[in-house]
């Protein structure tokens, strides 16, 4: 399959051609001849698998065909969560079009909005934006959408998780009734998907991976440590493997701040990237690290999102996420396009509820790798092997006895909530008898068939 063979137009081969593609990805070959033929869509894949390109080509394609857009309207409209996601979607855009007769403008906070409201004036075929940005726009007048023919909610599941559900609503009543919807996600969890086809008319759903999985190229494992002792393992991975660029994902802007911080003290190059960072920080952190002046880029989940690297040969979890599906988001950002990658988890004794839901979602148990002279005073429990999630019974039918019983109502079945890895009552040591042993010097008997805490050691001083 080629690109020339899924319907684009010349100059857009071209532009694919100079950024050194040749042959559509999964997503690609099937989103592209579908988004051209006018279908609404809703489409899942992993990170890195060519999502942007997949409704970008498309969606020049079509404009190229239309009139051009008057004074203050947008012809399509791009929304995506993030500054970040934004500045990306928007370079695609530019770069993929640079041989058609096609404007687009890029709108998100944190920046002046007078530079947004002029670049509106003439009228934009693509207009990128955030959903608080977009709002802005619309009520100082600078933008509208009489014409608009095509709507790309781009991550729409984390749009929806970081609370644009009502901005979203109030974008879509601007809205004309008649246009083309397109939902790209990498992951989309059952309620999201509910939503999204009530957003959707006759939409063609596709999905090129399993729900929530990772890139298959890429390795996880993790290395059990005390949660005080978190930054000197990770100073001595960084030195002892030799390794080269880090990614590396803390809970807070407050740890990210800290642990950049740390890195610096030890004379280890190294920047923060957050909420709490102006956007032109934010750009930056980033261009430096992309030009390889930064060793270390210390971000939170607002940055798993958007970060468009190449390469990226590791990303590390210095805190676990408190939600098991960012952990997907996270580590999308190495293994991309094929690459091998690796993703190294930091986990200490109070983060193995996260890490069993983590397990759980990707249906696999994670390596474990000590590290000499970092072993944990508090071991982390062993993991069990993740079970699928039962299904809901369905209810029985009521037996006609001469009494009435009462209806079931359809769907008020529940699924029943996963089993807790490792639950019960933990004493000091991290597991129920673990406390008492350490105590008598004895260490806690293992399970037949656990994973212990105790895995395969990784002495620092072997090269990666």
């Amino acid at each position: 399959m080629s690109f020339a063979s899924l319907g684009l137009s010349a100059p857009l081969i071209a532009a694919i051609a100079a950024r050194g593609y040749r042959t559509p990805t999964p997503i690609q070959g099937k989103a592209i001849p579908a988004i051209l033929a006018g279908r609404d869509l809703l489409a899942a894949a992993e990170t890195g698998t060519g999502k942007t390109a997949g409704f970008t080509l498309p969606m020049l394609e079509r404009l190229a065909q239309g009139q051009r857009a008057g004074p203050n309207q947008a012809r399509a409209l791009v929304l995506v969560p993030t500054r970040e996601l934004a500045a990306q979607v928007h370079a695609s855009v530019v770069a993929y079009g640079a041989g058609l007769p096609l404007r687009a403008a890029v709108a998100y906070g944190g920046v002046k909005i007078n530079p947004q409201m002029m670049a509106m004036r003439r009228g934009v075929d693509v207009l990128v934006a955030t959903p608080g940005r977009l709002l802005d726009l619309h009520a100082n007048n600078a933008v509208r959408f009489d014409f608009l023919e095509i709507l790309v909610l781009d991550e729409a599941d984390r749009m929806l998780d970081l609370g644009f559900l009502a901005e979203i609503g109030a974008i879509l009543a601007l809205l004309p009734k008649r246009r083309q919807n397109l939902l790209f996600s990498a992951t989309f969890s059952d309620p999201i998907r509910t939503l999204a086809r009530g957003l959707l008319h006759n939409p063609l759903e596709i999905s090129v991976n399993p729900r929530a999985s990772a890139a298959r190229t890429v390795r996880h494992w993790l290395c059990p440590v005390d949660k005080k002792r978190k930054a000197a393992l990770f100073i001595a991975l960084i030195r002892e493997q030799r390794w080269g660029q880090v990614l590396v994902f803390t809970k807070t802007r407050e740890g990210a701040d800290r642990l950049s911080r740390q890195l610096q003290g030890e004379g280890i190059a190294a920047t923060a990237i957050h909420g709490d960072k102006s956007q032109g920080a934010r750009t930056a952190a980033l261009a430096a690290f992309k030009a390889g002046e930064v060793q270390v880029l210390v971000a939170t989940d607002l940055a798993a999102r958007g970060l468009d690297i190449d390469q990226l040969p590791r990303v590390v979890n210095f805190d676990l996420p408190k939600v098991a599906a960012d952990y997907i988001h996270r580590i999308g950002r190495t293994g991309r396009a094929g690459q091998p990658g690796e993703a190294i988890s930091l986990v200490c004794a109070d983060e193995f509820p996260l890490l069993a839901a983590i397990e759980q979602l990707l249906g696999q148990v994670l390596p474990r790798e000590l590290v000499d002279g970092f072993e944990p005073n508090h071991d982390l429990p062993p993991s069990r092997t993740p079970h699928p999630p039962k299904k809901a019974k369905k209810p029985k039918k009521p037996r006609h006895t001469g009494t009435a019983a009462p209806s079931a109502h359809p769907g008020s079945g529940k699924s029943p909530a996963p089993r807790a890895v490792g639950s019960g009552t933990r004493g000091k040591g991290g597991g129920e008898k673990g406390g008492k042993n350490r105590a008598a010097g004895k260490r806690a008997p293992q399970q037949p068939g656990s994973a212990r805490s105790r895995g395969p050691r990784r002495g620092p001083a072997r090269p990666g």
